[in-house]
């Protein structure tokens, strides 16, 4: 069977897209279908919840940071062995950067590139017949994307859907369904975004409620009639874009504290050859000696970081590691190769201590965009001169930069200068950026 695709986007963040995506997941799945699901943008969090739902890797699709031929092999690993793709917008369906279209990072890019259907979910919180010409406007501002259908979202009665649903059909539209305002349906958040996938005590139950919902208050037919088969094409094993597997065999931290690494990543590492072995450092643990590089991904170490102090087994083990392999540390993992981590009560606690810097959580300020960094010299992400593409999205800030040597030079997604970046002392190195592709030559 072909793969069907299908886009849940909305005029904004916070309009309900997760909601809806899991909805249509658990709903779909239900029924016997393959489900898949991929995000747009670089978010780590709500592919988390896929993966939960879909038991398949969560994948992300980003038109800024990744090349044609990398999007096509995302999507391929997407839909393999997969009936029915929902596609979760990161944003509102049109934002992304200040560029042409195709290359600016937004939900668009996406739905333009491989033809994919969008559902735009609105919400009708303080407003009635208004959604109509929002409505109407989004599917008129371009013609290479295709709005569908609507779904009304946090409804609040049956007067109100009426007007909501009257509204969008005057532009034209079809309404699949109306999600009725309903306490704890809500998912918890904190300061990166939804709480962790992981972290949800009865994630199963939720979702089996949610897909209820899904059944009483959606047409879920009229939604799977409106997917189209995905347009894409052959890419070959070795595509443009993909960052190499950093050693043979690699020992990833994987827990509460560390686990923002990317599902392309892993996958096609994996694919590549390499084997990943996870470990935890908030259950003490060490890397494995016989693998050949450590990764650190980001994650919430500012949340557990009195946990992490007190593992000595884990610095000490990771501190044996770095005399003779790579580490390498993303934003939270960076802040762990620190000297010390500052938490939001203003607690210091010891970290690894490879790398010179210092970081606090008490001393907020947010750092969040595109990145494309420039390596100062050869190293795990590549050789001197290599261009990364990626992001930062964080909240702690480094309060002492020690002495080490800059892991990059970074450009902001619009081609300005931010200066270096990171550090690396011997075989560690780390920064706050994370990096999603390469550029290619």
């Amino acid at each position: 069977m072909t793969t069907q695709a299908i886009m849940v986007a909305a005029p904004r963040s916070g309009g309900g897209k997760t909601t809806l995506t899991l909805a249509l997941l658990a709903a779909f799945g239900r029924r016997g279908l393959r489900v898949g699901a991929v995000k747009t943008g670089p978010d780590y969090i709500d592919p988390a919840f896929h993966a939960a739902i879909t038991g398949r890797p969560g994948l992300n699709l980003d038109s800024w940071c990744m090349p044609s031929n990398l999007l096509h092999r995302v999507m391929q690993a997407a839909c393999q062995d997969v009936d029915i793709l929902v596609v979760e917008s990161a944003m509102g369906l049109f934002d992304g950067l200040s560029l042409s279209d195709g290359q600016r990072g937004a939900p668009s890019d996406i739905a333009a590139f491989f033809g994919i259907p969008v559902l735009l979910v609105l919400d009708m919180s303080g407003q009635g017949q208004s959604v109509g010409p929002v409505a109407k406007g989004f599917a008129q501002w371009s013609p290479h994307v295709q709005v569908n259908g609507v779904v009304l979202n946090r409804v609040a009665s049956a007067r109100h859907e009426r007007l909501g649903r009257e509204a969008v059909m005057a532009a034209d539209l079809p309404v699949y369904g109306a999600l009725m305002r309903q306490g704890g349906q809500t998912l918890p958040e904190r300061h990166l975004g939804l709480v962790q996938a992981r972290e949800h005590g009865d994630l199963p139950g939720w979702l089996a409620d949610l897909a209820d919902k899904a059944e009483r208050e959606l047409d879920l037919d009229g939604i799977l009639a409106a997917a189209r088969p995905i347009r894409t094409q052959p890419v070959e094993y070795g595509a443009a874009g993909l960052l190499p597997p950093p050693g043979q065999r690699i020992a990833v931290a994987d827990d509460a504290a560390f686990s923002f690494l990317y599902g392309h990543l892993a996958l096609f590492w994996r694919q590549a050859g390499a084997e990943l072995v996870p470990f935890s450092p908030l259950a003490d643990e060490r890397p494995d000696p016989s693998c050949t590089a450590c990764w650190l991904p980001g994650g919430y170490p500012e949340l557990h970081a009195e946990q992490l102090a007190a593992a000595e087994t884990f610095r000490t083990g990771l501190a044996q590691f770095a005399q003779t392999r790579p580490v390498h540390g993303e934003c939270g993992g960076f802040m762990v190769l620190g000297q010390v981590l500052e938490d939001a009560q203003g607690a210091h606690h010891r970290m690894a201590g490879l790398l010179g810097h210092s970081t606090s959580f008490a001393r907020r300020k947010l750092n969040l965009g595109y990145r494309e960094a420039t390596l100062v010299k050869d190293g795990v992400l590549g050789a001197r001169g290599a261009h990364l593409r990626g992001h930062e999205f964080h909240y702690a800030t480094v309060v002492d930069g020690g002495a080490d040597a800059p892991l990059a030079s970074l450009r902001s997604g619009i081609g300005e200068e931010l200066g270096f970046c990171g550090g690396q002392r011997g075989f560690v190195s780390g920064s706050f950026f994370h990096v999603l592709a390469t550029v290619p030559e």
